[in-house]
This record gives structure tokens, C-alpha cells and sequence, in this order.
């Protein structure tokens, strides 16, 4: 007696969701000011605003940019908006931070705009692995957006998930 091998998976309504197919391309630059302040630490506005006309922000073509000192400084916030309306010809986006912070707020702009009117109703899955650096804030801003809509929300892969969370029946 033989028997048919069923991939219920496949045959499944539950529909994967990869935060990595949304990865916005381009180069990131974490730039970090430390070197334009007099030893490290005091902003000294006359150099710093002549560091800043002279530095060849073409490097920046369609990247996105971290701003961020890694030195104890305190850094006006004049000083990141100067820095910013150097960039903003160039770069893609500009945020002051390290680049968890520049990724998180990149994901939080995609899933905003996310279309999810398909996923009404249906079991959804939110695949872990990536090979892309997908911020874990981003995973937990997905679910914010998600659960309100979704059947049920699981983690992982279809063969090995791990349930999160399931609509009440009515």
C-alpha cells in the first residue's frame, strides 16, 4: 500500500512574509563628527562650519547617512542640521544615530506605506532568517501593523514557527 507524500504547507492559505524582500538598496555611511571637533570633544563653530564648506559631500551620492559622534561631546542640534543641509542634495536620507537607528527608521517608512489589504483574514508567517541586517524593531513594527488585520501571526519558518499570535473566534 503506497501512500501520497502531501506538502500541506504548500497547500496551505498561510502566506510568508520576508521584512528582507523589502531592504531598501544603497550604501550606508555612519558618519561620525568626532574628527571635526577639537580634540574629540568641543565644537568649535567657526572650524566646524569651515570643515563642513570644504568637505566633498559628492561621496554621498544616493546613500544613506548616520550622523552620529562617538565621542561623550555634547553636540548642538545646530551642528546635525547644518551637517544635513550639506547633505540633503546627495544622500537618500539622513538621520542622527548609529545605523540600527538609520535602518529602523528606513523600515518604519516601508511598513507605514505597506499595502496589506491581501493579508485581511490569512494566516501570516513573518520569516526570521535574513542575510540582510533587518532591525528587530522592525519585526515588532510589522506586528503592530499586522495583528490588526492578520487570522493569526507566526514566526519563522512554515516547518518550524513559532505562534505569536491568533484572531478570536466570534
Amino acid at each position: 500500500m503506497s501512500t501520497e507524500i502531501i506538502n500541506r504547507v504548500a497547500n496551505s492559505k498561510l502566506v510568508t512574509f520576508d521584512l528582507e524582500d523589502y531592504y531598501p538598496i544603497g550604501n550606508r555611511v555612519l558618519f561620525d563628527i568626532k574628527d571635526w571637533l577639537l580634540e574629540g570633544f568641543v565644537l568649535k563653530e567657526i572650524s566646524f562650519r569651515e570643515q563642513a564648506k570644504e568637505h566633498d559631500w559628492n561621496q554621498y551620492q544616493d546613500s544613506y547617512v548616520a550622523l552620529t559622534c562617538s565621542t561623550d561631546a555634547i553636540i548642538p542640534a545646530w551642528a546635525y542640521m547644518l551637517l544635513a543641509t550639506y547633505l540633503q542634495p546627495f544622500a537618500k536620507k539622513v538621520v542622527t544615530g548609529d545605523l540600527e537607528i538609520l535602518d529602523t527608521i528606513l523600515y518604519t517608512e516601508i511598513i507605514q506605506n505597506l499595502d496589506i489589504t491581501n493579508l485581511t483574514g490569512k494566516p501570516v508567517i513573518i520569516k526570521g532568517c535574513s542575510n540582510k541586517p533587518v532591525p528587530k524593531n522592525a519585526y515588532l513594527l510589522l506586528i503592530e501593523r499586522l495583528q490588526p488585520v492578520a487570522k493569526s501571526l507566526l514566526y519563522g519558518e512554515a516547518c518550524s514557527s513559532v505562534p505569536l499570535f491568533k484572531q478570536k473566534q466570534s
